[in-house]
């Protein structure tokens, strides 16, 4: 335990220090994650929705997203067709990780078939099945996720098609099992999703500094662009291209669409500009996703205005009011109408669509609003809140400024975990402002 307890310090101190990892190192630790995952977390999952065998089948370079997840740091893609087979014992407590493949899939999942005895690769998959005679198989068909969905239609068909008819009666949606896979964070996880979120904003901190925007020359492209570069030189990699935008007095208020596009045009930088970012990155497979906010100053100023001061706070307090409801098993629609609700009543006009965050950016869970749907998501809205699961607490309020003559948006994204003890951010969130001096720095 103690060199576990180490080995996190060790990996959170080199990230946050922007000290990344080797691609070897990365490697260990990402095996090491899958090793903990399969054991520890699977097995519960499994218990809980009641599977007991889970297969997943997917071809090279059309992979399943959950295989993706699952596969070793040395393996890029799938190889062939692969099929993976996860049985779960009660009884004993145990579980099997197979392979219906030639070879072992890294060190966590062993091969299962001898094509030289058994050449077709169904049937050494069937001979497992009734071997092991399990009372529900999962597969990976959803109507909600994409991410559960990943089972494609020639392998069902060819699977079913040679699949026993008393077993075809116990086959049952994965859904559930797929995305507590996904969503799902271990203590190792979050150890390093803390330094990577930490990343995350020093970056944006970065970009949004004198170092990089000297106003009436830098436009906000190269804002964007900076960001792009600086995380490749870091050895990081980006999920989405980020934006930059800006809301200033003389001009109306950008639509959401616009505002989010990475099509929205490029604007130069100018004195009294309010900034806002949308970036995330990508490190040991998971992913931040992260909106916050500056202020160029004018060049009398050394502060920003108390007004935008005053509608950044409302931001802050429709973070506070959506985090306050979360509550294990309530759906992320509940606790979205209950936040809008309380929202209005404390006089915002606020708008929420959080989604969860983790081995994809978008990824897989209760889904807390979408900016054009904030009467509640069917589907992905439905599904209920679990502990030791991340999310993006992704929103905004439209506050009107009498000293702008219009509107402004309140634009924050911050991630976020669920556990035992609450909510908690992932790495702090933003209080205030960033300031960005009227000079730019010498070199």
């Amino acid at each position: 335990m103690k060199k576990i307890l180490m080995l996190l310090v060790l990996i959170s101190t080199t990230i946050a220090q922007s000290q990344i990892l080797a691609e070897r190192e990365r490697s260990k630790v990402i095996d090491q994650i899958l090793a903990e995952r399969f054991n520890q977390v699977l097995p519960e999952l499994m218990d809980r929705t009641e599977i007991d065998m889970w297969i997943v089948i997917a071809r090279e370079y059309n992979e399943d997203p959950v295989l993706r997840t699952m596969l070793p740091s040395t393996w890029l893609n799938a190889r062939r067709r692969t099929i993976l087979v996860f049985n779960r014992s009660n009884a004993e407590d145990t579980i099997e990780k197979l392979a219906i493949a030639r070879y072992n899939i890294g060190d966590n999942i062993e091969s299962a078939w001898n094509k030289e005895e058994q050449p077709d690769q169904w049937k050494a998959l069937i001979d497992i099945i009734k071997e092991r005679d399990p009372e529900s198989i999962g597969l990976n068909i959803s109507e909600n996720f994409g991410i559960a969905d990943g089972l494609v239609k020639t392998d069902y068909d060819e699977f079913m098609q040679v699949l026993p008819e008393d077993f075809q009666d116990r086959i049952v949606s994965a859904e559930d099992l797929a995305v507590g896979w996904i969503e799902t964070r271990t203590l190792r996880e979050m150890v390093i999703y803390s330094s990577l979120v930490e990343t995350t904003h020093s970056i944006i901190e970065e970009a949004f500094s004198k170092n990089v925007i000297e106003p009436g020359i830098t436009t906000t492209d190269d804002v964007v662009w900076w960001m792009r570069q600086k995380v490749t030189e870091l050895g990081l990699e980006t999920w989405f291209h980020p934006t930059v935008d800006i809301q200033r007095t003389n001009e109306e208020l950008i639509d959401h669409i616009t505002a989010f596009s990475d099509e929205n045009g490029s604007d130069v930088i100018l004195h009294g500009d309010l900034l806002h970012c949308d970036f995330g990155i990508t490190y040991l497979r998971l992913n931040t996703d992260c909106q916050q906010m500056a202020y160029v100053l004018k060049a009398e100023e050394t502060k920003a205005p108390d007004f935008l001061v005053e509608a950044f706070q409302k931001g802050n307090q429709l973070q506070d009011i959506l985090t306050s409801n979360f509550e294990t098993s309530q759906t992320g629609n509940e606790i979205l109408s209950k936040s809008l609700a309380e929202a209005k009543d404390q006089g915002l006009k606020a708008s929420i669509y959080t989604h969860p965050l983790g081995l994809y950016g978008h990824s897989a869970g209760p889904t807390i609003g979408m900016w054009d749907q904030q009467g509640g998501v069917p589907g992905t809205g439905d599904y209920p809140l679990y502990e030791n699961t991340v999310y993006a607490i992704e929103l905004n309020t439209e506050v009107e400024l009498d000293e702008w003559g219009k509107s402004i948006r309140i634009m924050l994204e911050e991630a976020g975990f669920w556990g035992e003890d609450g909510f908690r951010y992932v790495n702090q969130r933003q209080r205030d402002l960033m300031l960005i001096p009227s000079e730019k720095a010498s070199n």
